[in-house]
């Protein structure tokens, strides 16, 4: 009984934070440590599903992450192909839907063709929805809301319209927030949406999270007071 988690949040969201140190630590490239950090999402893929968690939300690249190096950046995108490609049939066997959130026209047009043809072949899956926030930021995402309801039309705009707006408007706001690495910020990850968000600060370097991780995660959530304001 003492694996037993009887409070699940149904929508986690992950700040994979620490591929570039795992690497360095051990003495190779900063994308073998990405490289390492996408066997990390499959693994939490899986506990997501032992555990009945419905949505699960990966920050795999920021509006900020443009500013590292062309070569780094490279090797993400080539892992996010390889990782479309080489996972198919795992989506389909698992009953695995794929999202995004951001902004995709920057990036390379097979990799947004991918990405797109992968989420339409999904689209109707329901035992979990995976989203890859990339080319996102919180702040952008707000921007990008009130302007497209500007552009509507809008001249006062209300909490409910604005949640209609944003990148993550077909999905519940998340009720639990796992940054690894130890790192204790939220670098600019859905600003708007977890408000009432539990955070949780992992020292586990991302390409070392597993399901033993993800547990001790979830026995820690089920420990918390969610309160949203009022008294229990």
């Amino acid at each position: 009984m003492a694996n037993k988690i009887y409070k699940i949040p149904s929508h986690i969201a992950i700040i994979m934070d620490g591929n570039g140190r795992w690497a360095t630590k051990r003495g190779l490239p900063r994308n073998y440590g990405h490289r390492e950090g996408v066997k990390a999402i499959e693994r939490t893929i899986d506990a997501c599903l032992k555990y009945g968690i419905r949505y699960c939300t990966f920050f795999a690249f920021s509006t900020e992450n443009w500013k590292r190096s062309k070569e780094e950046i490279d090797g993400i995108f080539e892992l996010l192909r390889e990782y479309l490609r080489q996972n198919n049939d795992s989506f389909f066997e698992k009953g695995v839907k794929i999202s995004y959130l951001g902004v995709i026209d920057p990036f390379p047009e097979d990799l947004k063709k991918a990405l797109l043809d992968t989420m339409d072949k999904t689209k109707d899956f329901n035992k979990l929805e995976v989203n890859f926030a990339i080319n996102y930021g919180g702040r952008d995402d707000i921007v990008r809301a009130v302007n497209n309801l500007i552009q509507n039309g809008y001249t006062k705009i209300t909490e409910s319209d604005l949640l209609n707006a944003l990148d993550t408007k077909n999905l519940p706001e998340p009720d639990f927030v796992i940054r690894t690495s130890g790192e204790m910020r939220i670098s600019n990850f859905l600003l708007y949406q977890m408000a009432y968000s539990e955070l949780y600060f992992p020292k586990v370097l991302w390409p070392d999270f597993n399901k033993k991780y993800l547990l001790k995660a979830l026995k820690v959530y089920q420990n918390r007071n969610r309160r949203f304001g009022g008294i229990k």
